[in-house]
């Protein structure tokens, strides 16, 4: 069993003589009535990642800690701001299965050792309000840090923490902040106790990266992977979310495996596709494992909010729990599947092909490459060729009667509206303006195309419930009266889309691009 918290912190450096005998002072700070002394504490806390840190150098935490009220195995995850995720786990031996888990798409597969031990005398206060309510918690740490690893040294320093106690104002760690600022007090360099005893505890001789390699930052090179490292960024931050079900998570992860795959398209005059294809053919297998976990998300809240929009006189017989028991089967069985593709040696691979893509970027240059070549011509060109690609498919899919074969190419151009859109996100630091001009406008196409994909969908699913629910002996008119509404859901999305594709390929906005 696991324990999720959410901590929002900060760090600050405290000359070793600094003591704590200024700390009554916040006592003048807003909300906070009372400065609480409490037992001081001693921990002890062993930090493991693999041999090259890469848990670490993702900013994630792993810790067996001693001492303290929450001795235990800890998690911590980055999230937005001064904020974390921990997640505690009971004391044991060795790293809880439930935690190896969640840094599986960080380590990818790499075993796990001791790095550092941190030993801490923590000195605590609580910022208590007129209610004896802790507000939060400063703790002064005189801490020890010994490196585990081969020719590892030892270092110590003092810090503060000042963490916030839950539900309470963020804006009160502005204002201790401002106090903290008179007395000279400054925020910590370090952002962890980890990241600094890394730092001071490496073998002396451990030099800094070499990045004479680095490409420039105006070439399309640079431009590429920078979009690339982001959204291997969001994947793997997303990776212990969709493990844990989290709302929204499947969606995040299966659009970052589409923003990759779309760019490693887009731009293969500066990626070579030798390398790239391959990996572009993995991210289309795990979207396609996510994707029926989020299908399934997409098509219950359709159905159940269509459900509930209808007068109670239409709903004739059990339709409400007869579709939440088809969303606990059908919900149940596709996230065993994402944990399916999640836990296999396949996905470690694709991490691990990533990963290589990053350090080792196969940057075509030359006559044939456009790596180096400045950025704005090179994306430019790939988002005017993608373009093309969704005009060709939205004449094809106009040009059609309604009907099963519309539907399929309506999707196509579906899916070639979100490639152009794609493009245009990988552009915008070059091109700006026009880049998110076009995006937005193919992003309006893309969402009435999207409505209708939905609605033929969701035409499948009630139809496949009508069945069920006859072969039970239960009335199909609400089955019946919904499929009809789904119909005259997408004959309006057929009747909007010319007007829309009309403004999105107006010649303007591409102009606009090669200026």
């Amino acid at each position: 069993m696991v324990q999720s918290i959410r901590e929002t912190e900060r760090k600050y450096e405290v000359p070793s003589s600094a003591g704590t005998s200024w700390l009554p002072g916040l006592e003048r700070v807003e909300g906070v009535a009372a400065v609480v002394d409490r037992s001081p504490e001693e921990l002890d806390a062993v930090y493991y990642d693999t041999d090259d840190l890469r848990l670490s150098g993702s900013s994630v935490t792993l810790r067996r800690r001693t001492g303290g009220a929450d001795a235990g195995w800890h998690l911590k995850l980055p999230l937005s701001g001064d904020s974390r995720e921990e997640i505690r786990s009971a004391l044991t031996d060795t790293v809880p299965d439930a935690l190896l888990d969640l840094t599986k798409s960080r380590t990818r597969g790499a075993e796990l050792t001791p790095v550092v031990r941190i030993r801490s005398t923590r000195e605590v206060r609580h910022l208590v309000d007129a209610d004896g309510t802790m507000r939060a918690e400063v703790c002064v740490d005189t801490v020890r840090a010994e490196s585990l690893r081969a020719e590892g040294r030892s270092a110590a320093w003092n810090e503060m923490e000042v963490e916030l106690a839950e539900d309470a104002d963020p804006a009160l760690l502005d204002a201790v902040e401002k106090k903290l600022r008179k007395k000279g007090i400054a925020r910590a360099h370090s952002p962890s106790k980890l990241a600094r005893a890394l730092d001071e505890t490496a073998p002396a001789t451990a030099g800094a990266p070499d990045e004479s390699a680095a490409p420039d930052p105006a070439q399309a090179g640079a431009q590429v992977l920078a979009y690339v490292r982001e959204q291997v960024r969001a994947l793997t931050a997303l990776d212990p979310a969709v493990r844990r079900n989290r709302p929204d998570s499947v969606h995040r992860m299966r659009v970052a495996c589409r923003r990759l795959r779309s760019c490693l398209r887009s731009y293969r005059s500066v990626l070579d596709r030798r390398v790239t294809d391959a990996i572009r053919g993995e991210l289309k297998w795990l979207a396609g494992e996510l994707g029926a976990e989020r299908d399934q998300e997409v098509l219950m809240e359709r159905l159940s909010g269509d459900i509930e929009a209808l007068p109670r006189e239409l709903l004739l017989g059990p339709v409400a729990a007869r579709l939440r028991v088809w969303n606990v089967v059908d919900s149940t069985e596709s996230h065993l599947r994402s944990l399916d593709a999640l836990g296999s040696p396949r996905y470690l691979a694709l991490l691990d092909s990533l990963a290589a893509l990053l350090e080792r970027p196969p940057l075509r240059t030359g006559k044939a490459g456009k790596a180096t070549a400045p950025a704005g011509k090179v994306m430019a060109k790939a988002v005017l060729k993608e373009y093309g690609r969704l005009a060709g498919r939205m004449t094809d899919a106009l040009e059609l009667s309604p009907g099963p074969e519309r539907d399929v190419a309506l999707h196509e151009a579906r899916k070639a509206a979100k490639k152009v859109r794609y493009a245009t996100e990988v552009a915008r630091p070059a091109l700006g303006k026009p880049a998110k001009s076009l995006g937005k406008r193919v992003k309006a196409v893309q969402k009435v195309l999207g409505d209708h994909q939905d609605s033929v969908v969701a035409r499948g699913a009630l139809r496949d419930l009508a069945v069920a629910a006859q072969t039970a002996g239960e009335a199909g008119f609400t089955w019946g009266l919904l499929y009809g509404t789904e119909q005259a859901r997408a004959a309006d999305r057929e009747r909007e889309l010319p007007a829309v594709w009309e403004h999105a390929s107006a010649p303007e906005a591409r102009e606009k691009l090669s200026r």
